[in-house]
């Protein structure tokens, strides 16, 4: 992800009561919380191992065609396999390559794609998508990249796992895209790839950096630009001490995250996105983002939050 810290004082809230907004300075949630709440959606305690696993020195980083971002993309694939999800096309790989300017290298990467048939549109799609490379090693220190974004791949799985007991009348593709650090490359190629006519995409759901908040707050993005899904997080029912924030849309004053990450290349093709991040912290690009700095509590709640928003996708989407 790419995105600058900006605090805005004006900022619209996505809750149930003034009341809980009012206690919200005094229920701030420790960054070493490593307490369990009720969840019966998903797995939370998966959901942190692949946070883990993601984030270990000896992926190096997932730096994009380097030996880490290859085991990753290998551990995806079986996962997809764990949770018996079907590839996209005839496999899950859709591979690429790119020439990136900055350091005029050539880069072979791969999305990897998978796909739950909707069960009324199957020729109709929603797109949820986190990006599974980071930065590599810079100076011989590994940036593990835990918040960024191994918490919204494995929140993938966590929504699969949400899917496979609700499913949607709209076929769903999981796409774990690659090279979003080096300019977005997965996400240009997986639409400039797309075998069908773009309409036939109704939504991308982006996940990146949710894992962890001192404020307790994560950010939704999108619904300000698209009225028609103002319905999917509107009076949303929340997880107790969490705070869904709606605004970095252009429509503020806050920093502009539309095209931050991989959403915006959905956007720029005229695709309804809701992105779901926090905001910087201090670890955001450093070799201190690790699984230890994952708020368990938080991201467990943030996770929650964005199944609640997919569960209205069957009724109040189009």
């Amino acid at each position: 992800m790419k995105k600058l810290i900006l605090r805005c004082s004006y900022v619209f809230v996505i809750t149930l009561t003034s009341a809980a907004l009012h206690g919200q300075e005094n229920n701030k949630q420790s960054s070493t919380s490593n307490l369990d709440i009720e969840n019966d959606l998903f797995d939370a305690k998966a959901l942190m191992q692949r946070v883990k696993f993601l984030s270990l020195d000896s992926l190096e980083g997932r730096k994009t065609g380097e030996r880490g971002n290859l085991i990753a993309r290998n551990y995806i694939i079986e996962l997809f396999k764990k949770y018996d999800i079907d590839p996209f096309s005839n496999n899950y790989l859709q591979p690429f390559s790119f020439k990136n300017r900055r350091d005029n290298k050539t880069y072979q990467a791969a999305n990897i794609l998978g796909l739950i048939r909707g069960s009324q549109y199957p020729e109709k799609y929603i797109v949820l998508s986190a990006h599974y490379d980071h930065v590599g090693i810079i100076n011989g220190a590994i940036y593990n990249g835990a918040d960024d974004d191994a918490s919204g791949v494995s929140a993938l799985f966590a929504l699969i796992e949400y899917l496979d007991k609700n499913p949607l009348k709209y076929s769903v593709i999981i796409a774990a895209f690659d090279a979003e650090e080096l300019g977005l490359k997965g996400a240009q190629h997986f639409l400039k790839s797309f075998p069908q006519a773009k309409e036939n995409i109704l939504l991308n759901i982006n996940l990146d950096m949710i894992g962890r908040n001192d404020d307790n707050q994560m950010f939704v993005v999108g619904a300000n630009l698209h009225e028609e899904l103002k319905p999917l997080i509107n009076d949303l029912k929340l997880p107790e001490n969490f705070y869904l924030l709606s605004g970095h849309d252009g429509t503020d004053k806050k920093q502009n995250w539309t095209y931050s990450s991989d959403h915006g290349i959905f956007h720029k093709s005229n695709i309804p996105f809701l992105y779901f991040g926090v905001e910087d912290h201090e670890d955001y690009h450093e070799p201190t983002d690790d699984y230890e700095n994952i708020q368990k509590v938080f991201y467990t709640k943030a996770v929650m939050t964005i199944i609640s928003v997919v569960e209205r996708i069957n009724y109040s989407l189009y």
